[in-house]
């Protein structure tokens, strides 16, 4: 029993010793399968993931393709703002909007030559840029009929013929322009209205919205781009009782600054005065009071485009019983051209041939005229020097100067207030009435339109660089963020979308002397030469020389103009000749026979001489003739 048990106790030990062995080997083997196993399960998972995550990939790669597609098809240009003239500046105004291949250019002025431009007419700008790309351009539009603005439509049109777009009384005055240059047959001239929109090009949308200024029929433009809209003031004041009645669209600005204004640009030339511009219609109540009890004739020197100026002397002398007489051409063609169009309310015969005023009695008669800025060859000027062929200024006469002098023109109007004054004449100007106001705006007028249009980026023109400043300090205080205020210079390419503005290249720009009929023939050296001769005087020297010895055979003689009397002179002109002989001898004995040679070695010696004697530094010019 016992043996028996311990039998089966061994076969039990064996029986778990095998399971433990056997054990042994099969458990890294189950571990080892059933890990594999998972793996596989893993990977699997893995895969059927990835399959996914590619399945929701591959739409968003292929939508994130076709937007770079879309966003490359539907990408906006810049849109290009090129001032050619108007900035840091008086006048010559003239602005080139272009997008991508399109160009629209606003107004095309002139300005008057400075002191140092002597023998100039008028300056008008540089438009090479147009001439280069005549075939991108698809209208000019004109704000307003002012000189500085539409003053240099016949030179540009003689380059490039281009339609033109205006609104009425603009459009009667260019017409007097082409038809003087002999253009009004081939030029494309459009006519329109106050509040009307016109698309040009498949870029441009122009609407003319109505302003305020010193003459009727000026607009706003809102030039409307893919880029964005941009308003450009033009010249602007807010008159809240015009004369025409006709008050700025305060309403259509407001929408448009609602709707998102991409860039103001706006007229700074009053940017410098605090408040408001008075309104034309107080310079009315003037004339009342100065022609009431009136008994002398009455002379009125204006600007000849005032033409709402013109309406209120015409108002006044209706009520007092007085005719009008005219004097001045671009008055007279000023006052004709609105009277044919509507601009001037009037009797019929209220207006006078200037040959008829001396079948009027004094008490009876107004005279408006140009001339009140002094101009040398204006009527008024000529009046008050005695020199006017059919007016005489006498002791009975009342001239009023209705205007203030622009910058630099002081001293004419000064010497034509002494000369009238000196012959007897009763005088009336800025300084001792308000019979004058500026069609530009002040600086609260100029918030207002700030305020209405709500404008992202800020650009001042139509003015000098102060005036440019003032403005944009006017901006900076109504809130215009000071990195959107754009300070411009013309020729500079300021390139603009909703993102961002920034300024890139240049493009030729400058002024053009138009001197007679000749338009740029007199450059800067012309210039130079001028001032020389009006500063120094001119010496000429005039010697005949054999060609084949070189040997003096007349002369010198010395013609001089400007430098001395000659013969207050005479010793000075006999050193002149003296050194002259010097120098021919000199070359004698070095064996020049250059001509060239010879005439700048005699010019130089002399300059220096008569330096020497007499601290002047007159123009030289040898002349050698041959035989």
């Amino acid at each position: 029993m016992a043996e028996e048990n311990f039998k089966n106790s061994e076969k039990k030990v064996r029986k778990d010793n095998e399971k433990r062995e056997g054990g042994k080997t099969r458990r890294p083997y189950n571990r080892k399968k059933k890990e594999f196993n998972n793996e596989i399960k893993e990977n699997k998972n893995d895969m059927e993931i990835k399959k996914d995550q590619n399945k929701e990939a591959k739409p968003i790669r292929a939508r994130r393709n076709r937007k770079k597609e879309t966003d490359n098809i539907f990408k906006k240009s810049n849109l290009k703002i090129i001032p050619l003239g108007g900035l840091h500046e008086i006048g010559k105004n003239i602005t080139v909007f272009e997008y991508e291949n399109e160009i629209v250019v606003v107004d095309c002025g002139l300005s008057f030559p400075e002191d140092d431009m002597l023998g100039i007419d008028l300056v008008i700008p540089d438009v090479s840029y147009l001439e280069k790309n005549v075939n991108k351009i698809k209208g000019l539009i004109i704000t307003h009929g002012h000189e500085d603005h539409i003053g240099a439509v016949p030179y540009l049109l003689k380059q490039i013929n281009i339609p033109i777009y205006a609104t009425k009384l603009t459009s009667g005055l260019i017409k007097n322009k082409l038809e003087e240059h002999k253009l009004l047959r081939s030029t494309e001239l459009h006519e329109i209205m106050q509040g009307e929109k016109i698309s040009l090009g498949n870029n441009f949308k122009i609407e003319f919205i109505r302003s305020s200024h010193s003459i009727p029929d000026s607009v706003m433009l809102a030039i409307t781009t893919p880029a964005g809209t941009v308003l450009h003031t033009g010249d602007f004041k807010v008159d809240y009782t015009p004369i025409d009645g006709k008050i700025m669209d305060f309403g259509r600005i407001a929408e448009l600054g609602n709707q998102g204004v991409l860039a103001l640009m706006s007229d700074s030339t009053n940017a410098e005065r605090k408040g408001f511009t008075m309104s034309e219609s107080s310079v009315g109540e003037v004339f009342d009071k100065l022609f009431l009890h009136c008994t002398k004739r009455i002379v009125v020197a204006t600007f000849a485009s005032n033409v709402h100026r013109v309406q209120q002397i015409v108002n006044s002398a209706v009520k007092y019983n007085r005719k009008i007489a005219v004097c001045g051409r671009s008055m007279i063609n000023m006052i004709d051209t609105a009277r044919e169009l509507g601009y001037i309310d009037c009797p019929k015969n209220i207006f006078i041939d200037i040959d008829m005023i001396n079948s009027y009695a004094d008490e009876n008669l107004v005279i408006i005229t140009t001339g009140s800025q002094g101009e040398p060859m204006s009527a008024l000027t000529r009046m008050a020097a005695g020199d006017h062929r059919k007016v005489k200024i006498t002791p009975n006469d009342l001239v009023i100067i209705s205007a203030t002098p622009i910058p630099g023109n002081e001293k004419f109007v000064s010497k034509v207030i002494d000369d009238l004054m000196q012959i007897g004449a009763e005088v009336v100007y800025s300084s001792l009435e308000a019979i004058h106001v500026s069609g530009h705006a002040c600086q609260e007028e100029q918030k207002l339109i700030i305020a209405l249009a709500k404008p992202k980026y800020f650009i001042p023109v139509h003015g000098e660089y102060r005036q440019l400043i003032a403005h944009s300090e006017t901006a900076q205080s109504m809130g215009i963020n000071k990195e959107n205020i754009l300070m411009m210079a013309n020729g500079r390419i300021l390139e603009i979308n909703e993102n961002k503005a920034e300024f890139t290249s240049t493009v030729p720009c400058g002024r053009v002397l138009v001197d007679g009929l000749g338009v740029g023939d007199v450059g800067s050296i012309v210039l130079r030469d001028r001032q020389h001769l009006s500063q120094d005087g001119l010496i000429v020297i005039v010697l005949t020389m054999d060609s084949s010895t070189g040997e003096v055979v007349a002369g010198p003689d010395v013609i001089s103009r400007g430098f001395v009397y000659v013969r207050e002179s005479e010793n000075l002109m006999d050193d002149v000749k003296s050194v002259v002989r010097h120098e021919i001898k000199k070359c004698e004995e070095r064996g020049i026979r250059d001509w060239g040679t010879i005439k700048s070695a005699t010019r130089e010696n002399l300059r220096d001489y008569i330096f020497m004697k007499t601290k002047r530094n007159p123009m030289i010019i040898p002349i050698i003739m041959e035989i």
